[in-house]
């Protein structure tokens, strides 16, 4: 168990680092931030920092001499990086986690194996194994790159057969899977924490929608009736189990059907903090951020308790200049990552709104 005065070690220096070590300030933990070169606001809010390359194993070890622990931001930590560190001081989330969450087809198939259903899938290694493929799921249907996809990257709609083979080169010819098209009628996801003696918290589920591929708002309560939202619950707590999880993560689902006839299919795990779960730091009892640092310093987890009705927005590349109108709405929480460049398609910040509910 860490005490305070100790020193959380975070790899990757962008906002979720950024609000990992400020959530861990307020507790008397410090924060010690190892990322490359780049934009890192991290470290404007870390009493250390070192940049370095991923692969900068003197830099590594250093880092870990320094720190009690070693969490992550991202999930595309190389694998040869967290097993490095994790011989030296404790990785938490587990290098087991990373390796079964960096690859679509790893993570699909382990989905399965804990009896959860997931939309249709084939791997892909050729456009002769795309062919089939599609022929076999029909269309329309998704092709995804096993690794390094996120927020609609490494991703591409197949319509009909004719763009079997443009959807092929948009994604660079890499490994991928063809999954089925599902006709959700909803998204959400479960953001949960569980501890390091197996004790399991999460927050209710939250609806989520996209723009272009990118989370846009984050509602609560979700519009899902309460067995969907005890069934998402109940698959994360038996998510994390499988996978001896320590930390918080978050599992989305796509929500097929309505009232009675809901069922849900899990999109994807993502093994660290997550932007669904910014609601948290001003609408929950305890934050996302401050339920990791609890997980992996071996302390209690708080309450997840939600204070009202919730809408979270993110702010996403030019969506920042609006802060004048958003920082003068009475009851609006602002949060700016503080990021040199608003580029397009760029998380700059978020904002919430917490309605009290009145009791009934």
């Amino acid at each position: 168990m860490l005490k305070p005065g100790d020193t959380i070690g975070i790899l990757g220096g962008g906002q979720l680092a950024r609000m990992i070590a400020m959530a861990a300030a307020p507790l008397g933990l410090k924060a010690h931030v190892f990322a490359p070169k780049g934009d890192n606001p991290a470290f404007e809010v870390s009493g250390h920092f070192t940049e370095a390359n991923y692969d900068d194993f003197p830099a590594l070890s250093a880092f870990s001499e320094a720190v009690s622990v070693i969490t992550y931001e991202f999930e595309n930590v190389p694998a040869e990086t967290a097993a490095f560190l994790d011989s030296r001081k404790p990785v938490l989330p587990n290098p087991k986690a990373l390796e079964t969450t960096q690859d679509r087809l790893v993570e699909k198939t382990f989905i399965r194996s804990l009896g959860l259903s997931c939309p249709d899938f084939i791997a892909v290694n050729s456009l002769e194994d795309l062919k089939a493929a599609v022929s076999s799921l029909g269309t329309p249907s998704i092709l995804k790159t096993r690794r390094f996809g996120y927020d609609g990257k490494g991703q591409a709609r197949i319509a009909d057969e004719a763009s079997i083979s443009s959807a092929w080169d948009d994604i660079g010819h890499a490994p991928a899977i063809l999954e089925a098209y599902v006709p959700f009628s909803r998204e959400i996801s479960v953001v949960a924490a569980r501890s390091q003696s197996g004790d399991v918290k999460a927050f209710e589920p939250c609806e989520n929608e996209h723009r272009h591929h990118i989370l846009s708002r984050t509602l609560l309560p979700a519009a899902i009736t309460p067995r969907t939202g005890w069934a998402a619950i109940e698959a994360a707590e038996r998510i994390g189990a499988a996978l001896a999880y320590v930390g918080v993560f978050a599992v989305e689902f796509f929500v097929v059907g309505s009232g009675d006839d809901e069922t849900l299919l899990v999109n994807e795990i993502a093994p660290r903090v997550h932007n669904s779960g910014h609601w948290t730091i001003d609408g929950a009892e305890t934050s996302q951020f401050e339920q990791h640092v609890r997980a992996i310093a071996g302390w209690p987890l708080g309450s997840t308790k939600r204070r009202g009705k919730i809408e979270m927005i993110n702010l996403i590349g030019d969506d920042v200049e609006n802060w004048p109108d958003l920082v003068a709405e009475p009851g609006l929480k602002l949060h700016l990552y503080g990021k040199r460049e608003a580029r397009p398609g760029r998380k700059m910040g978020h904002a919430t709104r917490v309605t009290p509910e009145k009791d009934t």
